[in-house]
């Protein structure tokens, strides 16, 4: 049965046919974006407006008294140019570097070790593995931190009597572990990556399991070793997550507060603070909110730029992959 149209239809469908083609539209092609627009607007909403607020008093001179008025004077860029001024801003700032590298590269380093070792372990050792981590990630930064203040108490510290017991290093328990800049950096560098290491080696270890066993067969098949596989194999498949998974340590790390405000609060002297130490230092303590706000902003700025280079290696590694 042949179903005839008039040449009005079949000149409107040519028509229509011809406009989708030249503009590129297609049925539905606007659905994603629209799914998708509720999720952007929540996210654009909950840290976009404490954004422009910041800046906001990063650009007044927002005082003590303006917590109670609610009105603060127009400073423009009086509170960078002071915190630029500030002599303490290059120390702060190498050592907010050297710190987050240094946890990023610890965390790293052993969640990955830690998922190379869940994939060789069996069924029930990685579930029991995977219970451990995923307590450990569950446990509240301040719960833990508090526990870790516990463990490195100079007078009755689990780990200053565990160190003296051997008797190799003398008698630790008495020592003080937060009293020199390099050991406390070295107690809340323990933590932080205590914390950190159950999402990087679960996340890790998802990768690995997707990766295809007949790659490994061959390379085996060629002479290739354990570390020779892992350099030819899996870091190329893995190189997207490990991307990803280092650009998220990298902004969880720039701005760890609590664990080092809880163990130092900056101390000893300012040998532990940091940027988001001093700019809360600043402006609570000295009740300068301003320059405590122009901090922040900076490192926003800072953290925009690190994580911009990062998204580019990934979409890189993505299109090379594809």
């Amino acid at each position: 049965m042949t179903i005839l149209r008039s040449p009005d239809t079949a000149t409107g469908a040519t028509v229509a046919a011809h406009t989708r083609a030249a503009t590129g539209h297609r049925p539905g092609r606007s659905l994603p974006y629209l799914l998708l627009l509720p999720a952007a607007t929540i996210l654009a909403l909950v840290p976009g407006y404490p954004l422009v607020r910041l800046v906001v008093i990063s650009l007044q001179r927002y005082g003590l008294r303006a917590l109670f008025t609610g009105e603060a004077p127009w400073a423009g860029t009086a509170n960078y140019r002071a915190v630029f001024a500030d002599p303490e801003l290059g120390p702060v700032l190498v050592r907010t570097t050297l710190f987050c590298l240094a946890l990023v590269a610890g965390t790293m380093v052993v969640g990955t070790l830690v998922a190379l070792l869940m994939a060789e372990l069996g069924r029930r050792m990685r579930t029991a593995v995977t219970f451990c981590l995923i307590a450990a990630w569950a446990m509240p930064s301040v719960a833990s931190t508090l526990i870790w203040q516990w463990l490195f108490q100079p007078a009755y510290g689990v780990v200053n009597w565990l160190l003296s017991q051997p008797r190799v290093f003398g008698d630790l328990r008495q020592h003080n572990w937060l009293s020199d800049p390099t050991s406390a950096f070295a107690v809340v560098w323990l933590l932080v990556v205590w914390q950190s290491v159950p999402f990087v080696a679960l996340t890790l270890y998802a990768g690995l399991s997707q990766v295809p066993r007949g790659y490994y067969e061959a390379v085996t098949l060629d002479g290739a070793g354990y570390w020779a596989a892992f350099r030819v194999v899996t870091v190329p498949f893995l190189r997207p997550i490990l991307l990803l998974v280092t650009a998220m340590s990298l902004i969880w790390d720039f701005n760890v507060f609590n664990q080092i405000w809880i163990l130092t609060q900056g101390g000893p002297g300012s040998g532990t603070t940091t940027l988001a130490i001093w700019s809360f230092v600043r402006a609570f303590s000295s009740q300068s909110f301003g320059q405590g706000a122009a901090i922040a902003v900076v490192s926003v700025a800072l953290l925009l730029v690190l994580t911009a280079y990062h998204v580019r290696r990934l979409v890189r590694s993505g299109d090379e992959l594809s």
